[in-house]
């Protein structure tokens, strides 16, 4: 009956393209998280016989989630002993001119990124890159951009250094019987991270909006946007008994907007300013981290609102910390609420800091997002065990000097000798970087009680979950009639010309979607591609690897822009400002580079 009606596709191509289609739909969505999609897509693909039963979840034993997961033990291993931090920071000064600081900044970055996961190299040098702006006294808007480019271009110089390569190679070991080797990537990968932190720091970071991060035209003016934060009126508060529209005035003139005050369940109605301000209530208000200290203190407002609250604060030494919600924090989705931080932690979250949305319920029942940075009230070393286990990012550094410079050593030389055993075919990769992980419990570089905790779990369940999907659309042959679609649609053209579309049709799709996912869907189509072509299918999955990873037009295409959006102060529009002309760079420098060293 089907065959009477000339469809291009079979059912079963039909079942795979439809879950694939539904999968890049809810991802681009963004409103659930990307490993519930996938693995409610896996489910979904084995009911209705898209993906057969046994082989459902040979993708999270697949070599490439554990060298994935292993990467990110290792990755821990390094920061923890203190060995990139050393490195990092005493190859970084203030007092540089800004490209001359990018230019340094963007080099550690890169060549840290091609050997750890590249969102633990951003997070490493974030620190050292805001305690240079404040000397500096300029806005990090203009160099924090530029640092999250370049540690998603390090990563293409390894076989390590992003999902992406660690997806093609063992793809093209299914494939060809043979995956890509630690070093494989790293002539083409180099050429394409040295032009393009060559653009970042001599002419990208000119691109950058001038409203990013509030930057004056002098460059003289620090601070990170404003937070969202509440006040609570006290006993003692002169705004006790005012007017709402004369707290209003004086909120004003000390550079805070009032957005609402909270009574009780309900909110006070902002037009009726003839209502008189009673003791409990809380001032929801927008304003700098020093600004609403400063205007806290002036008219005695409380960072708490419930009595046994106050009772903690009495006599206690504490601080205001900034700290940013890293990608896989154990604080995403979550509120202060359902956490109860102050009963649990002795921690008051006080103020949150969004870009893109506005956050209109009070703050300590919003759920915390990816790149939000939340300011956060306590004793120091309190408040900074919390941020570590809670995963999350201080904007502040904590000290130049490594305590144990022994456990340093021994950590960068496992890994060293590691990859070394691996590169000459000495031991198998992910046994390698298994043994390195055995050896990091051992001698107390890594906690046993943490081990799994440095795993970015969604990140493995997302991958366990596609691959299995990305087998079957190979398997029924919807990616041969995809690819067949791009070479009908090149029809004419020369194949280098092919790969340069296929590369920028991938790079396309990884702004849009997480780059794992990019690369599980790119892969298979662009073996296909090249034996439509009659051509050696290396180049084609070379150019999927490069163009997998390098997403710069939006803060959603990869961990690192979603970052750095918070403490830049960046907007959604303001990423392809600089991404776009980086990524036609990527694209003229990466395709010849491709040619020469893996010819058609």
């Amino acid at each position: 009956m089907f065959d009477s009606l000339s469809l291009p596709f079979t059912i079963d191509q039909l079942k795979v393209l439809g879950i694939l289609l539904a999968v890049l739909t809810l991802l681009v969505w963004g409103r659930w998280r990307y490993d519930l999609v996938a693995f409610a897509a896996l489910v979904a693909a084995v009911i209705i016989g898209a993906v057969p039963e046994d082989q459902a979840f040979v993708g999270f034993g697949h070599p490439a989630t554990l060298i994935i997961a292993l990467v990110l033990v290792v990755s821990y291993g390094l920061s923890s002993s203190g060995a990139v931090d050393f490195i990092a920071r005493h190859l970084t000064k203030a007092g540089r001119s800004v490209p001359m600081h990018i230019a340094i900044m963007s080099s550690v970055g890169g060549v840290l990124s091609g050997f750890m996961n590249n969102v633990g190299a951003l997070a490493l040098l974030m620190p050292v890159d805001f305690n240079a702006a404040r000397k500096a006294k300029r806005s990090p808007a203009l160099t924090l951009m530029p640092l999250s480019f370049a540690t998603i271009l390090g990563g293409l110089v390894t076989l390590i250094g992003t999902p992406p390569n660690i997806i093609v190679s063992t793809y093209r070991a299914s494939e060809l019987g043979a995956p890509f080797k630690m070093f494989d990537f790293t002539p083409v990968g180099v050429v394409c991270a040295a032009a393009g932190i060559a653009f970042v720091a001599l002419v990208g970071w000119r691109l950058i909006p001038s409203g990013a991060g509030r930057v004056d035209s002098s460059d003289e003016a620090f601070k990170l946007n404003d937070y969202i934060a509440e006040l609570t009126v006290e006993e003692k508060s002169p705004f006790l008994e005012k007017q709402l529209v004369e707290v209003e005035k004086i909120s004003e003139q000390s550079d805070i907007t009032l957005l609402n005050v909270i009574r009780g369940n309900s909110r006070l109605q902002r037009h009726a300013g003839w209502i008189k301000l009673q003791e409990g209530d809380v001032l929801l208000v927008e304003a700098p981290a020093q600004t609403l200290d400063d205007f806290a203190a002036e008219h005695k407002l409380a960072y708490v609102d419930h009595d046994h609250q106050r009772e903690k604060i009495k006599g206690a030494n504490l601080d205001l910390v900034e700290a940013v919600v890293r990608p896989g924090s154990r604080m995403e989705g979550r509120t202060s609420h359902s956490l109860s931080l102050v009963d649990n932690y002795g921690i008051w979250l006080i103020g949150i800091q969004r870009e893109g949305r506005k956050i209109q319920t009070r703050v300590r029942r919003t759920p915390v997002a990816v790149g939000d940075v939340l300011l956060l009230l306590g004793p120091k070393q309190r408040t900074n065990a919390f941020i570590d286990e809670m995963g999350m990012l201080p904007l502040a550094e904590r000290g130049l000097e490594v305590k144990d410079t022994g456990k340093a050593v021994l950590a960068a030389g496992l890994f060293a000798a590691a990859i070394a055993a691996s590169s000459f075919s000495i031991i198998y990769l992910p046994v390698a970087l298994a043994l390195v992980c055995v050896l990091y419990v051992l001698f107390g570089i890594v906690p046993l009680k943490q081990i799994y905790e440095t795993i970015e779990w969604p990140v493995v369940v997302l991958i366990g979950s596609l691959i299995p999907i990305g087998a079957a659309l190979e398997q029924s042959g919807a990616s041969k009639i995809l690819a067949q679609g791009i070479v009908d649609v090149s029809q004419g053209l020369p194949p280098w010309a092919v790969l340069t579309i296929l590369m920028a049709l991938t790079m396309t799709l990884s702004d849009v979607l997480n780059n794992t996912a990019t690369a599980l869907v790119a892969a298979p189509i662009s073996v296909e591609v090249a034996r439509s072509l009659g051509v050696s299918p290396d180049p084609f999955l070379m150019a999927v690897a490069v163009a997998a990873s390098c997403a710069f037009l939006t803060p959603i295409g990869h961990k690192n822009n979603t970052l750095i959006m918070g403490p830049g102060g960046y907007r959604f529009g303001d990423y392809w400002r600089m991404g776009l002309p980086l990524e036609i760079i990527v694209v003229a420098v990466g395709v010849p580079m491709i040619l020469m060293v893996w010819p058609l």
